[in-house]
């Protein structure tokens, strides 16, 4: 038990940024890369028993205002950070053939009628894939969490937002990765790894961003984290609509 892994995964330009971490007491291990497909954290030699990733799982058929109920209930948390919360759209939105039909569908399946963001569907190629192989696979999930990582550095500063970004006009913000980088320290993170340098393929923020989902896989690991909503929803393939911390 005490040589188990687990795993906090943040999309990046390259695929996936992991961070592979033991739990408390086993040491000071932790490994960070960056891998093509999500399929390939699975596959991973770590096999990691916990991997919380930011990205959502489980899509509903119909959507309410501001999108799942996860994404209602963790907004108010954030301050303003809370626009890192995208509204997440039916899942015939997420599979549909291109913006125009996923604007189509997401108009057709929420309540009051609205599109999907642009940002939102840049990241559909990542989420179809999560949701192919969780679907396909209950025992995987259950062992996949959705986290979010402006949620687990509000878990780290005492459940308070967080004051400074991570970025100000798309560009890393220094004073707001220095600050994350102390939560991470103080939450139990080798300082050498928090200041590594990203891997290739992976910026700065996508790093910290994968250790943050990290630490949120070791409290679930620990008994600690909680869902948001609890108990959580489930769609229409039994996969939980939570975003965990």
């Amino acid at each position: 038990m005490s040589h188990e892994w687990l795993a906090g995964v943040d999309g990046c330009p390259g695929g996936w940024a992991v961070a592979f971490v033991a739990p408390p007491g086993a040491g000071e291990a932790v490994r960070l890369r960056v891998v093509r497909t999500f399929a390939d954290i699975v596959a991973a030699p770590e096999a990691p028993a916990v991997i919380a990733v930011d990205m959502p799982i489980g899509l509903p058929d119909r959507v309410g205002p501001g999108g799942r109920v996860a994404e209602t209930l963790v907004r108010p948390r954030l301050g303003a950070r809370q626009s890192s919360v995208f509204s997440v759209p039916s899942r015939a939105a997420v599979y549909a053939a291109d913006y125009g039909a996923a604007c189509a569908a997401a108009l057709a399946s929420s309540e009051p009628p609205r599109k999907v963001s642009r940002q939102l569907f840049n990241l559909v190629p990542k989420i179809r894939e999560v949701d192919a192989a969780l679907v396909g696979d209950p025992a995987l999930a259950a062992r996949v969490f959705e986290s979010h990582p402006e949620l687990a550095f509000w878990q780290m500063n005492g459940e308070a937002p967080l004051a400074e970004p991570k970025k100000v006009k798309g560009r890393p913000y220094g004073p707001g990765l220095d600050l994350r980088r102390r939560l991470l320290v103080a939450a139990g993170l080798p300082v050498a790894v928090v200041e590594a340098a990203a891997p290739r393929g992976a910026g700065a923020d996508d790093l910290l961003d994968a250790l943050a989902c990290a630490v949120t896989a070791r409290r679930i690991r620990a008994g600690l984290a909680r869902p948001l909503p609890d108990p959580p929803p489930r769609d229409r393939h039994g996969l939980p609509m939570a975003i965990w911390a």
